[in-house]
């Protein structure tokens, strides 16, 4: 569950003005760099001087140099670059910073010009909770909030270098990219909420009798206040502010980055560092869109059942928003007054509402043990805000009293707004939140999780996480504040939940996703929308993009989707390639098997892949939506085989979504494109030395099979909201004589992901290829030749052989626990 909305427009921030006469410029509260593993450094000249080489970064002159090439020109003299001496960089990392005449808990510093040549993919923030792509040129175009920012320029012999530039935390400051009217890229460098320089109870007085739209006033264009921040975190150089490296693979770029910045900051852990929740590799079932807040014990009983009987039975389960006892105080008003309260609910109580204790169920714990009995379910999570509720907690219950919870104004930064505000942000400024006592924290969540744990509840999806870097004035600041509550999260899971069951949600800044030390899963775009017809290409393109940043520290939830709506073949392809979880929210009896049986198996397994999956390279520096001419194509890696799914995302949606007197019109484009084996990265990680660099290539949807050298290249065609998925599978030689390639099960989206293993035995004369693939299902691969005996599980099967050298037959179900079938094609010698 989350917001609504998308709309990348850009309105790029100037500095903060001039400090006015009375302004308390003393620095008060600077936060320690409790998170740095070296001394923090002055930026004096000495600490700016690199070591000269081609692919060392170095600021020398005005100039900022990454590979060999200019990145930025004109840089102020206040810019400095420091190469961290502790974490080896060979691909000559290093971050830039900057000084500022007066301590200020807000910075907007200048980074100097984007020199020519050089063209930017960013993944910025367009409201407070969601990241999205967008590309551009030139630095001016660079929106606000951005997160990540990833540049690409080529050489005259077409040689392409690549740059990244990673706002980061530093101490109790947290920084942002964006660009000016002035054509210069600058950082933003903040440390909390920001409010006028007025008494509390004038902010106060504001705020409650303000209509929606009172944090527009308050702004830098206001004349009669000043940006604070939080006035206790303050300082007037920001060391370690931005990250950049430069390298010539953007995948490998990116991960040896993230990897580096985990072990200089100490803050977050890479991927490979984190235990993986065992529950995503089972198919799911989420009651948001099948009942929003009307969730119920015969409901969910209901939408298991109909996913069972249909054989594709969830073995995952969330239950979302509605099942928490909550309240409103604000009905008695006039009722479009209530409609601006939706969000300003509160919790009152940890345990289950009045909807799950009756005649259906005695509670909680009796319903999740029923539908693990009956329905085979393997994992029950349950759904919470970061902050208990929407609004937070009530303040007055006893059940809430003990964690000394007050209630508090969020006020966002002007970033938060410089791209498109949003309706729950509006309800929780108007009417504040309920926050629990930071050091109460960990107590709330372990009350919670022990009770959710022993009623059999095995993990939660925590929500509207990025409320917290609101709400840092007196707590330290919004960096502070987020790593005391993620930290504290994070030690409950682990105490009270086997497997690292959290999924993160609405938690896109910067503030979460530098500081989840443990946190392994976490939403990578806005809400599935279906009754939005404009958001189905935006929904696929975001995730993918966003995957570039999510992907290194998390695996990326793609979000639930329909089985029956007119994109669920678009949904549900780009789910199989996603390399995370796989669920629906159907209501129940409302199902497109046809559909879910490609992504699951009848035991309830999805065929997951092993990476996040992510825009090819030829895509990156592309807009997939809007440009009318680019396909988006993404990739990911198996066991024995890549995979690419390709989509046509233009003309069904455009990124300024919603903007109603403007309705977008959706149109058919039909686009061609090419698609080459050597799209999927990582391919020399599974082939081994005895690969030549020939592929099968099988296309999911129109059956067709080609041999492909790695960089030999297809045309593809496709019309808009359609999409194609290929496997490719690389061709090995057996025995000297048989040339083959495992494909896996063809009538499944990811077919490669099926296969668990792949061996031979035998010699120049006869051959048996050994294979452990996953059924039940149709079994396919590449064989030049004609086997002659085809067997699973010891049992001699028929098969079928074309000429184009496509080689299948049908695996049975069979009596093994893990569902797993030994394969054996014997060939001889003619």
């Amino acid at each position: 569950m989350a917001m609504t909305g998308t709309a990348p427009w850009r309105s790029p921030l100037r500095a903060p003005p001039t400090p006015s006469r009375g302004y308390n410029s003393r620095p008060r509260g600077l936060v320690p760099a409790q998170c740095r593993p070296w001394p923090r450094p002055s930026l004096s000249s000495a600490a700016v001087a690199c070591p000269r080489s081609e692919e060392m970064a170095r600021l020398e002159r005005g100039s900022l140099v990454v590979g060999g090439r200019e990145l930025l020109e004109r840089a102020p003299p206040s810019v400095a670059l420091r190469r961290p001496a502790v974490v080896a960089s060979p691909g000559g990392a290093a971050f830039l910073g900057a000084t500022a005449p007066a301590p200020s808990s807000r910075h907007v510093f200048s980074l100097g010009t984007l020199a020519s040549g050089w063209k930017w993919l960013s993944l910025f923030r367009f409201k407070i909770w969601w990241m999205i792509p967008t590309v551009g040129e030139d630095a001016a175009g660079v929106p606000a909030e951005t997160q990540m920012l990833l540049l690409e320029s080529r050489s005259e012999a077409g040689a392409a270098l690549y740059a990244l530039m990673l706002p980061v935390l530093d101490g109790g400051f947290r920084a942002s990219l964006q660009g000016s009217p002035e054509n210069e890229l600058q950082f933003c460098f903040e440390s909390g909420r920001f409010i006028l320089d007025l008494l509390d109870s004038e902010v106060f007085e504001l705020k409650r009798t303000a209509n929606f739209g009172i944090s527009v006033g308050i702004s830098e264009e206001y004349s009669g206040g000043l940006f604070l921040g939080d006035p206790e975190v303050q300082t007037l150089e920001a060391v370690d502010a931005v990250f950049i490296n430069s390298g010539d693979n953007p995948f490998k770029l990116m991960k040896e980055s993230i990897k580096m910045l985990s072990k200089i900051k100490g803050t977050f852990s890479h991927i490979e560092d984190k235990e993986i929740p065992a529950n995503l590799d089972w198919f799911g079932w989420c009651t948001w869109d099948a009942f929003y807040k009307s969730v119920n014990p015969v409901g969910i009983e209901e939408g298991l059942k109909s996913l069972c009987e249909g054989g594709t039975p969830p073995r995952f389960l969330i239950i979302d928003d509605g099942w928490q006892e909550t309240v409103n105080g604000f009905k008695e008003v006039d009722e479009a007054f209530i409609e601006q309260t939706v969000f300003a609910e509160r919790l009152i109580d940890l345990t289950e509402n009045d909807k799950f204790r009756g005649e259906t169920c005695k509670n909680l714990g009796d319903h999740v043990k029923k539908i693990k009995e009956h329905y085979g379910v393997k994992y029950v999570y349950i759904w919470h805000a970061l902050h208990g509720y929407w609004g937070g907690v009530l303040t007055t219950p006893d059940a809430m009293k003990k964690y000394n919870p007050q209630l508090v104004y969020p006020v966002q930064s002007p970033g938060n707004v410089a791209n498109l505000r949003d309706i729950a942000m509006d309800s929780l400024e108007k009417f504040g939140v309920g926050i629990i006592d930071p050091a109460m924290i960990y107590d709330f969540y372990n009350d919670q999780h022990s009770y959710l744990s022993s009623v059999g509840v095995d993990g939660v999806k925590v929500d509207v996480q990025n409320v917290m870097e609101t709400l840092g004035k007196g707590f330290g600041g919004r960096v502070a504040l987020t790593q005391k509550y993620q930290q504290a999260l994070e030690e409950s899971i682990a105490r009270n939940f086997k497997g690292n069951n959290l999924i993160c949600c609405m938690s896109h800044n910067t503030d979460s996703i530098f500081s989840s030390l443990k946190s392994a899963v976490a939403r990578a775009s806005e809400d599935f929308m279906p009754r939005e017809p404009t958001m189905q290409t935006l929904h696929i393109a975001t995730v993918a993009f966003n995957s570039l940043l999510l992907g290194e520290i998390f695996i990326p939830d793609w979000d639930m989707f329909h089985s029956k709506h007119e994109s669920a073949e678009f949904h549900g392809a780009a789910r199989a390639l996603s390399g995370g979880g796989v669920y629906v929210s159907d209501k129940p009896w409302v199902h497109d098997f046809s559909v879910l049986k490609k992504l699951v198996l009848p035991d309830g397994l999805i065929l997951r892949a092993k990476h996040a999956g992510r825009p090819t390279r030829d895509c990156l520096f592309n807009d997939p939506v809007m440009d009318g001419k680019s396909l988006l194509k993404i990739w990911n890696l198996n066991k024995f085989s890549g995979v690419i799914g390709v989509f046509n995302c233009q003309g069904a949606g455009n990124w300024t979504y919603p903007v109603k007197e403007n309705a977008h019109v959706p149109t058919t484009v039909c686009i061609t494109g090419d698609l080459s084996p050597s799209d999927v990265e990582l391919l020399e990680e599974i082939a081994g030395d005895d690969w030549n660099g020939e592929t099968a290539v099988f296309a999911f949807n129109s059956c067709s099979l080609s041999r492909l050298q790695k960089h030999q290249t297809m045309e593809v065609s496709l019309s808009t909201m359609t999409c194609e998925i290929y496997t490719i599978a690389l061709i090995k030689v057996f025995g000297g004589f048989v040339q083959f390639a495992p494909l896996g099960l063809v009538n499944m989206y990811n077919s490669g992901g099926a296969l668990e293993n792949v061996t031979s035995t035998g010699d120049c004369s006869e051959i048996t290829i050994q294979i452990q693939c996953r059924g039940p299902g149709r079994f396919g691969a590449y064989s030049a030749t004609r086997p002659e005996i085809c067997s699973v599980d010891e049992h001699e099967v028929e098969f079928k052989h074309t000429d184009d050298g496509f080689l299948a037959f049908d695996l049975s179900h069979g009596s093994s626990q893990d569902n797993l079938r030994s394969i054996e094609i014997l060939y001889r010698a003619s």
